[in-house]
Formats: structure tokens, sequence, C-alpha cells
């Protein structure tokens, strides 16, 4: 008989709502069975919208980690918070799935990596935008070689006036920074998973307050508080590998530019090269001649799951608990994840110390 898995969600807010519970629902080998959220207001619809029979709701997760029935948990809290509810969640005996970034970090992101070789339990971090259409047809596309050894790259998170004016995102404390630990590090999965490339050398990196401080500002969110607005406005950097391969960042939530783009890559390799920009395009020559071809991803080539064309939150969610039941690798190891949040804060230290920061 197939394996049902309980399933408990920490963090009632945003992304959960968003994302988590709607996906999981629409798993037939899953129940929600535990709520936790500092707000139990929150934890209490949650379990009425989505809670098996009989699911529990708390504000202490600590308390929740006492249920040995619980197999898998969600992170879906701050970042500040990531790395010890994981560990005690891991070390409780449970798979995790941690919302992005890691950790606020890099220390936290390795201790996570180090609970979960330690318990053998799964762990994975929410890089949702490698289950994109586009996303999937690139991996391919990289793993045959199509463009040959990719060594110059660049990672897009750039909006023009797109400042999230809610929860805690302006809050240095809570986030451990702003555009580049929110979006930022999305673009930065996304290149360094269609490059298999995990071994940096060096960081160069700048942030900036430019923008930050302006009253009654033009924003997608309405206007922000420029006393709470403790974060970077915008983050960029230049990143060299081990192999001597090039990325460029640049992430930002306030800009004054039209070239915006979000948790997308630009690929140059020796074969050819690809970029995400208006759709996937590919480039490279042939016969003496330059080509550009533009994937259609409306026809064919979509992951179908019952018959149904599925979301990219919705093929996250099955194929990490696929991953738990087939006992292999999640698609986002904790290994990525770790280097991810170690260059993220490489570029910080840079920025903070206008000098390069070396690994090893």
């Amino acid at each position: 008989m197939a394996k049902t898995y309980r399933i408990a969600i920490v963090g009632c807010g945003g992304i959960a709502n968003g994302k988590h519970m709607p996906s999981l629902s629409k798993l037939n080998n899953v129940e929600m069975v535990a709520f936790c959220d500092v707000v139990e207001e929150r934890a209490v619809a949650a379990a009425e919208k989505y809670g098996a029979e009989g699911a529990k709701t708390y504000t202490d997760y600590t308390e929740l980690l006492k249920d040995g029935s619980i197999d898998i948990v969600h992170v879906c809290t701050p970042n500040d918070s990531h790395a010890n509810i994981a560990i005690a969640a891991l070390e409780a005996g449970k798979h995790v799935m941690s919302e992005k970034p890691m950790a606020k970090t890099a220390a936290d992101a390795k201790r996570m990596v180090e609970a979960a070789k330690r318990t053998g339990k799964k762990l994975t971090v929410g890089y949702n935008n490698r289950f994109r259409p586009d996303s999937q047809h690139l991996k391919k596309v990289c793993e045959d070689g199509e463009l040959g050894e990719i060594y110059f790259a660049k990672a897009h998170a750039i909006r023009r006036r797109a400042v999230p004016t809610w929860g805690v995102f302006l809050d240095e404390e809570k986030q451990g920074g702003g555009p580049l630990i929110d979006i930022g590090t999305h673009a930065l999965d996304l290149t360094l998973w269609m490059m298999n490339n995990y071994e940096p050398k060096a960081v160069l990196g700048t942030s900036y307050h430019k923008l930050s401080q302006k009253e009654n500002a033009a924003n997608a969110w309405g206007p922000w508080d420029p006393k709470k607005f403790t974060v970077e406005d915008s983050a960029f950097g230049m990143i060299v590998m081990k192999n001597g391969a090039t990325i460029q960042l640049e992430s930002s939530w306030a800009l004054n530019t039209l070239d915006v783009d979000e948790a997308k890559c630009t690929l140059c390799g020796t074969e050819g090269g690809a970029d995400m920009k208006g759709g996937l395009r590919i480039n490279g020559e042939k016969h003496s001649r330059l080509f550009t071809s533009e994937v259609n991803l409306k026809s064919g080539g979509v992951a179908f799951y019952d018959g149904k064309s599925e979301s990219d939150a919705d093929l996250e969610m099955r194929m990490w608990i696929q991953a738990i039941d087939e006992d292999k690798d999640p698609v986002v190891t904790p290994e990525q994840a770790f280097v991810v949040s170690q260059l993220l804060e490489a570029i910080y230290e840079s920025a903070r110390t206008g000098q390069a920061v070396y690994f090893d």
C-alpha cells in the first residue's frame, strides 16, 4: 500500500498560502496535519482551509516537532529562523523543505547541511524557478552539451519599482539583506544550476542605498517608509569560479532602468548561448552563419501529471515528495543551496569592505 506522507507547515503566511499549501493539497499521497505560526489565527485559518481531519495548530514549533507521526516539515518563516527550525526538524526525524534563501548566513546554511548528513534525512530549499518550463528546457540543453563549456553568464534580478513593503522584507535583522538575498538568490541559483558549477574562487560586490530614502516613491505596492527601509535597494556582484568562468549578478527592487528581468539568466558557451529575455532563445552558428532560435514552450515538453498540466509550484512539490518516496536526491540539494548562500554573503562582505572576497 502506498505511503501517505504527513506534513507540517511552520509559518502560515504569504509563501505558505501562495505556494506550499495550495500545491501540496493537489497531491494524493500527502496530508497536512499540523500548522504552526506565531500568530495563532493564521495557523487556525490554514488548518481550516488545508488541514486533514484532526489537524492540529501550534504557536511553538518545538511542540509540533514532538509529534512522531509527522514525516515532513515545510519551513516558511523569515530568513533568520530557517536554520534553527530546519535543524530541529531534521534532528526530530523529519524531512525538511525550507524556503529560500537557505538561511540568513552561510554559517547557518552550513549547519543545515551538516544536520541533514548527520540525521540522514532529506533537506531541500524552495528555489522554485528551476521548475519553470523555460528553466527545465534550458537545463536539458545545457546537460546535452549544446552550449559547450559555459564560461560567462549573467544572473538577472532587476525590478524598476517593486519594493515589497509588507512583512519583514525591509528588516535587515530578520532578512539579512534586501533584493540580493530575496530575488538575487533565485537568479544566482538558476545560473549556477545551468552551469553545474559550484566552485567559486573570488567575489567582488557592491550594494547601494540610493533610492530607498526617497519619500512618496512610485512603487508597485505603494510608497515605502524610508525609516523602515534598512536593507539595500540594489546589489551587484562579479563572481569568478575556480575553472575561470565568470558570473555577473544584478539585483534590485528599485532601479532607474527599463531593462527589467527577474529570476532569469544569460549563458555564453563555447558552442552556443542562451537567454530568457522575452522567452527562451538559443543562439549559435551553423555552416558559417549565425542563428537565433526561439523555443516554443507552449507545444509539448510540458510536464503532465494525471492528465493535467502542472504549474512550476505544483511540479516543485511533486518532485520533492517523489524524491522522498523514491529515496533519491531532491532537485535542489542542500550542498547547492549552501554555495548560493556563501556567494550572497561574499557579495555583501565585499560591498561592506570594498575588497574582493577569496574562497579557500
